[in-house]
Formats: C-alpha cells, sequence, structure tokens
C-alpha cells in the first residue's frame, strides 16, 4: 500500500487502478454499477461528476453505523447497503472510479464539527473532531481532485447544510458555513492518501481517540435487512 504524505500528490500509476483488499474495483458488482451509472458519459470527468452524485445520494449518511470489522468497508459491501458513513461511501466512489479506468486512492483528513447533534456528540464521547474523514481522490484532466460524497441531498436539506456539489475540475469537500452562515465543518489536519484504505491505521486510531460504544459489530444476520443497515 503507498502512503502519500500531506502537501504531496501520489504518482498515478498501475496501483491506483487495481482492484485491493477494500477498493475491490474488479468485483463484477462494482463493474457493473460503475458502469451502467457512466452509461453513455465521453469523458473521464463526466464519469467522475455521475459516480460522485450516485454515491452522494445513492447512500443516506449515517455516522452510527461506524464500526471496527473491516467488512463494511470493503467498497462491494457498501453497495449492498442503503446507509454508510463517509470512509465506506468514499471507498465505492474509489472503486468505481477504478472500475471505469479513472485512477483513484483515498485521502483522510480530520474535521471539526461544529454543528454536530447531541445524539452524535453522546455517542462520540462528547468530542466534535471527526477522525479520518474520508474522502476519494480522483485523477482527471491531469491533475488530482478530492471529492467527499458523504451528505446526501436530503440529510442536507433537512439540516439546512449546503450539499458538496462536484464539477470535476475542483475539489469537492464540505463547505466551512451551513445556510445560515453557520460555522459547519472545520478542516483541521490533512494525513494524505493512500492507493487503498488503511484499515489497520484507522482503526487503531479510532480505538485510541472514541469509546466504545461509538461501534456497531458487523453482523450480516443481524445489521442488514433487505440492503438496509439496521441501527
Amino acid at each position: 500500500m503507498i502512503h502519500t504524505p500531506p502537501g504531496a500528490w501520489p504518482e498515478p500509476g498501475p496501483e491506483y487502478l487495481a482492484s485491493a483488499r477494500f477498493i475491490d474495483s474488479g468485483t463484477e458488482s462494482i463493474r457493473r454499477f460503475a458502469a451502467e451509472t457512466v452509461a453513455g458519459a465521453t469523458s473521464d470527468i463526466e464519469k467522475a461528476v455521475r459516480l460522485f452524485y450516485k454515491v452522494r445520494d445513492g447512500w443516506r449518511y449515517d455516522p452510527f453505523t461506524m464500526s471496527l470489522d473491516p467488512e463494511p468497508y470493503v467498497a462491494s459491501n457498501v453497495l449492498q447497503a442503503k446507509a454508510a458513513y463517509c470512509l465506506p461511501k468514499a471507498i465505492l466512489l474509489a472503486a468505481a472510479a477504478r472500475a471505469v479506468g479513472i485512477h483513484a486512492a483515498i485521502g483522510l483528513s480530520d474535521v471539526e464539527n461544529h454543528l454536530t447533534t447531541e445524539k452524535l456528540k453522546a455517542m462520540m464521547g462528547g468530542k466534535t473532531l471527526f477522525m479520518h474523514h474520508g474522502y476519494a481522490v480522483l485523477h482527471l484532466d491531469g491533475k488530482w481532485v478530492k471529492a467527499a460524497p458523504a451528505f446526501n441531498i436530503e440529510m442536507c436539506e433537512k439540516f439546512h447544510v449546503h450539499p458538496t456539489e462536484f464539477d470535476g475540475t475542483d475539489n469537492a469537500i464540505f463547505q466551512e458555513y451551513d445556510m445560515k452562515n453557520r460555522r459547519h465543518m472545520e478542516y483541521m489536519r490533512d494525513h494524505g492518501c493512500w492507493s487503498d484504505f488503511p484499515f489497520e491505521k484507522v482503526m487503531a486510531d479510532f480505538r485510541a481517540f472514541y469509546p466504545a460504544e461509538a461501534y456497531k459489530s458487523f453482523d450480516p444476520g443481524e445489521l442488514f435487512e433487505d440492503g438496509v443497515r439496521i441501527p
């Protein structure tokens, strides 16, 4: 696995097109999903934009699905769910992008959520710092751009947050302010990007930072019903 430190970009190469443990772009279900989503698109930018919006709005954002188990972070497993949080959604976008020939990586940053709910804050042990917020990093038209497909449009409308828009040429990350001009998301620390999701590192950091009750155990028989993860 290749790690590119903060302030630098990866060198496009086979590692960013290959199917991997978590970014399993070679899986038939991922390839089919990606092909159906980009059908008729004539450029990589158009393909990336279509994939971004499909992932952003096709999966409900749910931070209560955080897990320390590996299975929920495998793109082909995310595809079967109806809800996920930022990391699985970013992994799915990266996998779909690779499936249509777009170099893709996973970026991680710590963000301060100034508008977190009391329920979510309690789950996170009173913390408002979201460690290892995830986004896809896509190589388009000769440069890398960040794309965070976490917040679906319905959630944005409910909480009066500007949706994250993506045109394939500029970074698409959370807006600093909501529709009422209140501070929303603030990026605190960039961790760089990886050629596959660094599961062991992220989970070790999660265990050290958040209380045990913040996580769900992954049991397909209990947590999924008709493709929907049960809170």
